[in-house]
């Protein structure tokens, strides 16, 4: 019966929330009229049932429709293996899954499909090597294998034998080993080839300027080395498609490579005589030249009056600009705002502004205002002169926000005083962070370091912190919720912000201290994750933070009601006892943080980016933590109206949506590290949430 395998599809399918199979059934002894199915003379040629939210399992009866020539399942929820039968339908021409969470390795079975001409497998958990027998498919002109967990080199003769491939992207993978020169064969590329993000490493194979010119090749986040070949395709190519990987050097990088002359390890120009025969200058009457005696008593007089003249000249010039620069720092105007301590003003004087120090960033011990960006265009007068309003107060220093004469803001953060001995290690952690550029993280523009004084001038974010967005604060005039779609914003932006951060900041940084406060809202709302890396600036800076001392902020408690709650259950809460509430309870027991730990963090804000309650819930006279309480209310099934914020009321229409976010978060806030998901996977599936919503 022809409806037989497409009936144990169905079988294979454990949630079909749309009714998608609704009219597959047995009863039908011909599949050509079930949702999904399209035929040619009563044969089964396309099963197409995307976007359906169907949860389930590919199963291996697929393969035995030996005329299936199209399959699209993609944005769904399938999840197991590909199926080595599935490859038993050799006449496949497009093979469509991407954005599921399909695991395991590619069967080797794959170059059975000889016309196989589409194959996207993008957005999924595979993993292993392509396997070799993909060099078979040689009428394919799309792969997309990317955003998956693919290893290995790629198989030989990859770019020889596809040599009909339109649409080429392997990027986020780990894919390692050298770029075959063949791909330069890849003669019928379009757009953009795509292999960013990986582990490759080597140089770039010059035959890849083979490539049609109009073609973008993306290597960036790369272990690749060596000079960028300047042929075809390649040249004329800015340096954005080459970021990433710190060994490539040459144009149109501004690393330029290293070149070792021949003449570099000569030997001397005086050839080894033996220790009784030194070298001399002779005339031709064999006596010695004046040049083996020395200098004369005339030259050594001269040598010593020039070093005099020039000793009290330089004197003279530092002395000018000294008294020049002082003197402009003691006429500045009584409204310049100092971060210096007891609110006396600084009057450090420079004599050489900072660009015209050649390697300032490693020879400055002090006093200096070192920028971390190319459009820093003020220096520390400026700074200084400018007006400045108190942010806020925290356990490691006081915020400013600063505007500049000609109206630009910045956000400065005082660490304070001390810590003169560790300037060094400051400088090379502060660089480090310096170099995150991400649109969902905070960037550090620039840092002042003195023996009293220490400061990190950031990008000033206009809107506040999310926690004052989600739960207002005292004498805020009005308040206005956060809609849902707001909410899906920032936890979104947040998420992609984390991931820079673990999988492709150059150190693979963990941030160990996210919280709503540290979450700072942009122009349109978009999240900026801030004060990264500040728990060891502050402690190199000289102050002796403990991880629960960054958590925890020195404000006065303040009471909160929270929403949804009787008058009577008032909360006196303050950043003192909230910080902890973040942690993921490993971290009392473990010194070194783990990503793990904020991917914990992050769980317990979408917790409370949907109940809008604080991460300690007052219940009756008792407390417990936002997390405890969200698991006792899943475990009573007790409705979503019985947790969610109050103010989310007019969206119920988003209710399954907001139950696919609680989902993700108690998959976050897992009491085991090893089972909470990565930052990755949490992103990729808000991106299938995108788009299954479209």
């Amino acid at each position: 019966m022809k409806g037989m395998p497409s009936l144990s599809f169905k079988k294979s399918i454990y949630e079909d929330p749309e009714g998608s199979l609704s009219n597959w059934n047995s009863s039908d002894d011909n599949p050509c009229s079930w949702n999904g199915v399209t035929c040619k003379d009563f044969k089964v040629m396309s099963v197409s049932i995307p976007k359906k939210k169907l949860y389930g399992f590919l199963p291996s009866a697929l393969g035995s429709l030996s005329d299936l020539r199209h399959v699209n399942l993609r944005n769904n929820r399938f999840f197991g293996s590909l199926p080595a039968e599935l490859f038993q339908a050799q006449g496949l021409q497009s093979l469509v899954l991407y954005g599921n969470s399909l695991s395991g390795s590619l069967p080797n079975q794959f170059g059975k499909l000889k016309y196989l001409q589409t194959l996207d497998l993008s957005q999924n958990f595979l993993n292993g090597s392509i396997p070799s027998s993909t060099i078979l498919c040689k009428r394919l002109r799309a792969l997309d294998l990317s955003r998956n967990n693919f290893t290995g080199s790629l198989p030989a003769g990859f770019g020889a034998s596809l040599v009909s491939l339109e649409k080429l992207d392997l990027s986020f993978n780990k894919f390692d080993g050298s770029i075959p020169s063949d791909m330069g064969n890849l003669s019928s590329l379009q757009g953009t080839a795509d292999l960013s993000h990986n582990l490759f490493t080597g140089s770039i194979p010059a035959s890849l300027g083979n490539l049609p010119e109009k073609v973008y090749i993306d290597l960036t986040y790369n272990n690749l080395s060596g000079p960028i070949p300047q042929t075809g395709a390649l040249m004329n190519r800015g340096p954005t498609a080459f970021i990433g990987n710190p060994g490539l050097c040459g144009p149109p990088l501004k690393n330029p490579c290293s070149s070792v002359t021949d003449g570099a390890t000569a030997p001397s120009s005086i050839p080894f005589l033996p220790n009784n025969s030194p070298p001399q200058d002779s005339d031709n009457n064999g006596r010695k030249s004046v040049k083996g005696r020395g200098l004369s008593k005339i030259a050594v007089v001269a040598i010593i009056v020039s070093d005099v003249i020039g000793i009290c000249l330089v004197g003279l010039l530092f002395s000018y600009c000294y008294s020049r620069v002082c003197q402009r720092s003691k006429n500045r105007d009584g409204n310049s705002y100092g971060f210096e301590k007891g609110g006396k003003k600084r009057k450090e004087c420079f004599c050489f502004r900072k660009d015209e120090s050649e390697t300032l960033s490693e020879n400055v011990e002090q006093y200096d205002l070192v920028a971390l960006d190319a459009q820093v265009a003020f220096d520390l007068d400026e700074l200084l002169k400018a007006s400045a309003f108190v942010l806020g107060k925290s356990g490691i220093g006081i915020v400013y926000k600063v505007v500049l004469e000609d109206g630009h803001t910045l956000a400065v953060r005082r660490l304070g005083e001390g810590g003169s001995q560790r300037y060094k290690e400051f400088q090379t952690e502060v660089e480090a962070i310096g170099k995150l550029r991400h649109p969902n993280i905070v960037t550090l523009r620039a840092y002042y370091w003195s023996v009293d004084e220490k400061l990190l001038i950031y990008d000033y974010i206009p809107n506040g912190s999310l926690a004052t967005a989600l739960h207002g604060k005292p004498g805020m005039v009005s308040f206005t919720p956060l809609s849902w779609s707001v909410r899906l914003k920032i936890i979104k932006g947040i998420a992609k912000g984390l991931v820079y951060l673990h999988e492709f900041s150059p150190k693979k940084y963990v941030h160990g201290d996210l919280k709503p406060s540290n979450v700072l809202l942009g122009q349109n709302m978009e999240p900026h994750i801030s004060d990264f890396g500040l728990g060891r600036l502050a402690t190199i800076a000289g102050g002796s933070p403990t991880l629960e001392s960054n958590r925890i902020a020195s404000e006065k408690p303040q009471e909160i009601q929270q929403k949804g709650a009787p008058s009577s259950e008032v909360a006196t809460v303050s950043s003192t006892n909230l910080g902890s509430y973040y942690q993921a309870p490993e971290a009392l027991k473990v010194l070194k943080p783990s990503q793990k730990w904020d991917v914990y963090s992050y769980g317990v804000i979408l917790l409370e980016m949907i109940t809008g309650r604080l991460p300690v819930v007052h219940v009756g006279t008792s407390e417990m933590f936002l997390v405890h309480w969200i698991q006792l209310c899943i475990e009573e099934q007790k409705p979503l109206a019985d947790v969610l914020d109050p103010y989310l009321a007019p969206d119920v229409d988003k209710e399954e949506e907001i139950i696919a976010v609680l989902k993700i978060a108690m998959a976050c806030v897992h009491s085991s590290p090893e089972r909470r998901p990565t930052m990755r996977h949490v992103s990729d599936v808000f991106n299938r949430l995108a788009m299954s919503s479209d």
